[in-house]
């Protein structure tokens, strides 16, 4: 009977969620943002885009099951145009439903925000839950599946995709997709150069007893993907972050930009904006004055590239974030993140003896 009922779902997941895709994969876009000027320096695109552009909004998620609500939330094609270092985006799962299956070269990391479900990974079935991080690997046929027959599941997705497709790493479809011209190929084979020795041993799930909170200069941190995490994701750093009630973060300066959405609480940022002055060496010139942007449970945040940021909570109750980065800025050269100020926790002597090994010390100054 069990056996029946899951193939009866199957079928109904399918028809479901034909449907409900058969538009996306038909719609016009843009992969990667062109970038072009009529000379060297590239100051004037920055500064209208940092100046104009929201750094705070709210993505219209919705409450109910349909896809057609606005779920996109950083994009290449976006019309205010932010940052195609992440593509970010909301997953809506209805019940008893899954998407229909496809693959393509970029990674993909989910942070399930409701609901339980599982997916399926080159034929094999990786549960999920709510608070779980989630990789769906380079070169990955990939379904999402909701097995619950009432409530539908929502997952936050941030990837690196107009980086990779920018490096050419393009193939992508439906399942079927195949060469038009078939007798001009060989028989299939196993698709080597993206399977790395050891890769198959990394977790696909990130629970949250997987990774440890500590304390460090900017707060209460966990990390979900990138160095720490045993997820096997290699394109983005991404951490979850908690501020008590009338608190702040540590003050920060790197130089990747970086997408935050806010899962709870409320409060603001002040970022200082960083231009350069480009005399005998690289030389930073620091805004005098920050810009503020409130924010609270349901929106986004982004950091510009080369900002200063520190975080205030303001609500009765911890703010609860998650951000995400490219990994690219690290191995290009930019992984130094200089504080100019600790979080508050951090330099408290009961929390510095309670973190024991997993503290993270201050920089020197």
């Amino acid at each position: 009977m069990e056996q029946e009922r899951t193939k009866s779902q199957t079928r109904e997941q399918t028809a479901q969620n034909v449907h409900v895709y058969d538009d996306h994969y038909k719609k016009a876009r843009i992969y990667v943002r062109e970038l072009a000027s009529n000379r060297y320096t590239l100051t004037e695109e920055r500064r209208e885009r940092v100046t104009t552009v929201p750094r705070v909004w709210t993505p219209t998620l919705g409450e109910g099951l349909s896809l057609k609500e606005n779920w996109n939330i950083i994009d290449p094609g976006d019309e205010q145009f932010r940052t195609q270092s992440l593509h970010l985006h909301f997953v809506v799962i209805q019940p008893n439903g899954r998407n229909d299956g496809h693959g393509h070269q970029n990674e993909a990391l989910f942070y399930v925000l409701e609901g339980n479900g599982y997916e399926t990974h080159d034929g094999k079935d990786y549960p999920w839950s709510a608070g779980d991080a989630v990789a769906v690997h380079n070169d990955c046929v990939h379904w999402h599946n909701n097995p619950d027959p009432e409530k539908r599941a929502v997952c936050l997705v941030m990837k690196p995709k107009p980086l990779s497709l920018f490096l050419g790493l393009t193939f992508q479809g439906k399942i079927g997709t195949k060469p038009a011209d078939e007798d001009q190929w060989e028989p299939r084979t196993e698709w080597l150069t993206a399977r790395p020795e050891g890769d198959e041993l990394v977790p696909k799930v990130l629970t949250p007893a997987d990774t440890e909170w500590l304390w460090t200069e900017f707060g209460r941190v966990r990390q979900i993907a990138g160095k720490g995490a045993p997820l096997r994701i290699k394109g983005t750093d991404a951490y979850l972050h908690e501020i008590p009630a009338d608190s702040r973060s540590g003050k920060r300066w790197q130089m990747a930009d970086e997408a935050v959405h806010v899962l709870d609480g409320e409060g603001y940022d002040l970022h200082w904006d960083v231009e350069a002055e480009i005399a005998d060496q690289f030389y930073a010139r620091v805004a005098k004055k920050p810009t503020r942007w409130d924010w609270k449970k349901g929106d986004m945040i982004w950091v510009p590239h080369n900002t200063i940021v520190q975080r205030f909570s303001t609500g009765t109750e911890s703010a609860k974030l998650i951000g995400a980065s490219n990994s690219i800025y690290a191995e290009l050269g930019y992984s130094r993140i200089v504080f100019f100020e600790n979080a508050p926790e951090f330099d408290d002597a009961s929390l510095r003896a309670a973190a024991g090994d997993g503290f993270t010390a201050p920089p020197p100054a």
